[in-house]
């Protein structure tokens, strides 16, 4: 939105601002804090983060050359604790779509890069793009993979929460676009849609999922 609008002419500066916390998240979609039970180990772990992004007409060295608006996807998943795999859907329209729409290859990405899928929603996105012809495993990259240990953290399928891809893009990935190490990456934020009744209901969860491509300018 804030690319949309500087490209608009609406302003010269937009800020786009964004943020997740453990616990008003965890109490509110998965189980009270001091409930203490058992998570599934398709459960994420949700980041206390923030992220805030200047987006103008100023030149930088780092740049918003495309997007991908996201459509809703619904695969009927209702497992309010396996977000991975209800978002999964989501990610694979939009980086399929973007490749389709750009005339781009996968190699023509250093990296492609999902916001938090976590390591069952990776798996499931593997195989939904192999079905559609195009393997990402060696550009793959998703925040809530690598925001947190796994194995020293115990934090299951990974991070998630709107602050996971925010402080992720802002610490590790636009460094590395900056400096030049990576040329173009696709980055696409994921996320899942339900509210703490509908999933309670028996309702769905779908997913969205927008693209956004970042380049290096020298």
């Amino acid at each position: 939105m804030s690319a949309m609008s500087v490209a608009a002419g609406y302003g010269d500066s937009m800020l786009a601002v964004t943020s997740s916390h453990f616990g008003s998240a965890e109490k509110e979609f998965r189980f009270p804090l001091g409930y203490a039970n058992q998570r599934p180990l398709s459960a994420h772990w949700t980041v206390t983060g923030s992220g805030a992004f200047l987006v103008g007409t100023e030149k930088s060295h780092v740049r918003i050359s495309g997007v991908t608006v996201g459509k809703i996807v619904d695969y009927g998943l209702k497992d309010s604790q396996n977000m991975g795999a209800c978002m999964a859907p989501a990610a694979m329209d939009t980086i399929t779509r973007n490749l389709e729409d750009f005339g781009r290859t996968v190699d023509d990405y250093d990296r492609i890069i999902t916001g938090d899928l976590g390591y069952v929603g990776q798996d499931i996105l593997f195989d939904l793009m192999q079905d559609k012809g195009y393997d990402i495993r060696v550009r793959h990259m998703d925040c809530g993979m690598v925001i947190f240990d796994q194995k020293t953290q115990d934090t299951h399928a990974g991070g998630s929460g709107c602050g996971c891809a925010a402080v992720t893009l802002a610490s590790y990935i636009l460094p590395k676009i900056r400096s030049g190490e990576w040329k173009r990456v696709l980055f696409v934020p994921t996320g899942a849609l339900l509210s703490t009744v509908s999933f309670n209901e028996g309702a769905s969860v779908p997913g969205i999922a927008h693209g956004i491509v970042l380049e290096h300018v020298n």
